[in-house]
């Protein structure tokens, strides 16, 4: 190595081991980056969850035969329901719904048995409430499936003491599930969420770097010293860089062993690309650092920039795909978008790069772009 690289070389670490120092002695420096991530994530794996198990249910039964208590016992057994309680009349059913008590009113009218008997449509009425649309799409969904299993068991039972044989549908579809046999939504939540909070942390962490050396004087110091300005950006993302590595860590470690969230993929290449994608969200919370100058305003500003376009538009939530036209095409300057395609890609299908090439060169050219942005934008300049 020759001497100006060796010289270059001891300049990017002493102001790494500076800026450690500093977050060693900032315990509060320290649980932002360590303590923070491990509890967001706790936080939102249990609570944030698409899964909807024991849907509220009030039933109104102005039948009361075998008949109409068998098509509800077909609800209760099932575990996407809960009965809460009996209504008398329409008035019941609507405070239920309306106090939240119930999320589906189910209401069979006084003829049900005798239609059913004779052979006729049975006609029975479910209440809905749509003021949360996806589970009240979803609950739609459960009780129509219920209701054809009963319809088809009645058909089978009327055929056979017609004397018939058996009831051979035309047509029977048999669905299995890849990658998430179990439709657990934390198996593919838990990847997108990781991806969300490490580039909301690490912008935030680096968004106080420059700006704090500013608010407190001692940037005058460094732009006297020897250190050029590309070194002094590397050295200040070093540390970072190995904490985001650490959250990183415990991370997959808490995925593997807290949430049981299978990883089927190379590890080697789950650290890489999270390592492309911890130093473009390091850069860019530098380059916001560097041109507010101000700790208040550079950690707003990064909180804007990444954790809302992280959370809403990466197709952590929302799928892109459904997302209108125009948004779709942002979609694409979201960095977070390519790192939650490769998590998933890595964790539940166990991708490689044959198929996700695509999304390592994006995050790729993101995190250099950003790298090269931060040490483009700091001038060893008071003004």
């Amino acid at each position: 190595m020759t001497m100006p690289r060796m010289l270059a070389v001891r300049r990017i670490y002493a102001v790494a081991r500076k800026e450690m120092l500093h977050v060693l002695r900032d315990p509060r420096s320290l649980g932002m980056a360590i303590a923070i991530p491990m509890l967001l994530l706790v936080l939102f794996g249990y609570a944030l969850t698409l899964d909807v198990d024991e849907v509220p249910m009030v039933v109104w039964d102005q039948n009361s035969s075998q008949v109409s208590r068998e098509f509800v016992s077909r609800f209760m057994g099932s575990r996407y329901f809960s009965l809460q309680g009996c209504a008398r009349d329409y008035g019941q059913v609507e405070r239920a719904i309306d106090s939240g008590q119930a999320l589906v009113g189910l209401v069979i009218p006084s003829g049900f048995a005798g239609r059913i008997g004779s052979g006729r449509d049975a006609a029975v009425q479910m209440i809905v409430d749509g003021s949360d649309s996806t589970t009240a799409t979803i609950a739609m969904g459960y009780a129509e499936v219920v209701t054809q299993d009963y319809s088809q068991d009645i058909a089978v039972r009327r055929l056979q003491r017609l004397g018939g044989s058996s009831l051979n549908p035309p047509l029977d579809i048999r669905p299995r599930v890849w990658f998430n046999p179990d439709m657990e939504s934390r198996n593919y939540i838990i990847p997108g969420l990781i991806a969300v909070i490490m580039m909301v942390i690490a912008a935030l962490l680096t968004s106080l770097t420059v700006a704090r050396e500013w608010e407190r004087g001692t940037m005058e110091q460094l732009i006297s010293t020897p250190v050029k300005g590309w070194e002094l950006i590397l050295g200040k993302l070093l540390p970072y860089f190995a904490i985001g590595m650490l959250d990183m860590s415990l991370a997959v470690l808490m995925g593997e062993f807290l949430f049981q969230v299978p990883l089927r993929g190379s590890v080697a290449l789950l650290f890489a690309m999270a390592a492309v994608f911890l130093a473009g969200a390091l850069s860019l919370g530098m380059v916001i650092s560097i041109v507010t100058r101000s700790q208040l305003l550079a950690s707003q500003l990064a909180m804007v920039l990444t954790f809302l376009p992280s959370f809403l538009l990466s197709g952590f939530m929302v799928a892109i795909s459904n997302m209108p036209r125009p948004i779709q095409v942002v979609t694409h300057l979201i960095p977070a978008r390519y790192f939650v395609a490769l998590l998933k890609g890595i964790y539940l299908k166990g991708l490689g790069l044959e198929v996700l090439a695509l999304q390592a060169a994006m995050l790729s050219a993101f995190g250099a772009a950003m790298v090269l942005l931060a040490i483009v934008t700091f001038k060893k300049k008071l003004v």
